[in-house]
């Protein structure tokens, strides 16, 4: 279902239903964690053996560029998973080790009393890193 919900919004924006572009959206939604481009390749390969890193990497970015995943880094490398279907607002708790996330409702910027002075907050990221209890 949520594949399919996202292959409708490349539709409506203009760009190919592809069966590459549908299998990277299936990987995530099976997955559900972050994934590197490397993980993504590995799985794309299992049914498209000579697919190359760029492909990969140019759908992630249009992926980002549409919304559709989320993106973060870690270890100066970028990782990847599906936009939440929530939009309210929230940030994630990120396992370390297997890259499953879990969203927190708390924000640290309710906690400031003014916001600074001559400077417009137009958007943030909050995100603690640490080992889930499957991996810890």
């Amino acid at each position: 279902m949520v594949v399919q919900h996202y292959m409708q919004q490349l539709r409506k924006k203009g760009y190919k239903q592809t069966d590459k572009r549908r299998e990277i959206l299936r990987i995530f939604a099976e997955q559900k964690r972050y994934l590197s481009a490397k993980e993504v390749l590995s799985y794309m390969q299992k049914v498209y053996p000579d697919l190359s890193f760029d492909t990969v990497y140019r759908n992630l970015t249009l992926f980002e560029k549409l919304e559709i995943v989320e993106v973060t880094e870690l270890n100066g490398e970028r990782i990847y998973r599906l936009r939440c279907s929530d939009r309210s607002h929230h940030h994630h708790l990120i396992c370390l080790s297997c890259g499953k996330s879990r969203v927190i409702e708390i924000c640290p910027l309710d906690v400031l009393r003014e916001h600074p002075k001559e400077f417009t907050i137009t958007d943030h990221k909050f995100e603690l890193y640490g080992y889930c209890a499957e991996c810890s």
